[in-house]
């Protein structure tokens, strides 16, 4: 029961963090774009990000980027800048929602309403 809660707080963590990356600059030649707040990418984030894609709650922006870290420090890495390809996600207004918890709130302010109703007609009839 615990193990589902805990599952969907993790890919609502994933799409929050998703959510914050931005791009903070492009680097020339070659028009790469460093990403600020990038996700770290292991096989659990990946998982996460393809049920976000099966949610409809992120798409696919670009399919096959190359993807490299950056040292410690905060430098470029010696030799090869570029480790991997991967594709790059965007949040859509699904996944906007998602994060912002929009269709909860929306039924709490249902159930506060039908709450209030029931109350005056109680009290205008007692």
């Amino acid at each position: 029961m615990f193990e589902g809660w805990k599952r969907e707080r993790e890919v609502r963590q994933v799409l929050r963090r998703l959510g914050r990356q931005h791009v903070g600059l492009i680097l020339q030649p070659g028009n790469v774009w460093v990403i600020e707040q990038a996700l770290m990418h292991d096989e659990k984030t990946d998982t996460i990000l393809l049920t976000c894609l099966m949610r409809g709650w992120v798409e696919v922006l670009e399919q096959s980027l190359p993807r490299g870290k950056l040292t410690a420090e905060g430098n470029l890495p010696p030799g090869p800048m570029f480790d991997s390809v991967a594709p790059i996600y965007r949040v859509t207004d699904s996944g906007w929602n998602a994060i912002n918890r929009a269709h909860e709130w929306t039924l709490i302010g249902v159930l506060i309403a039908v709450a209030s109703l029931l109350a005056t007609v109680f009290l205008a009839t007692g």
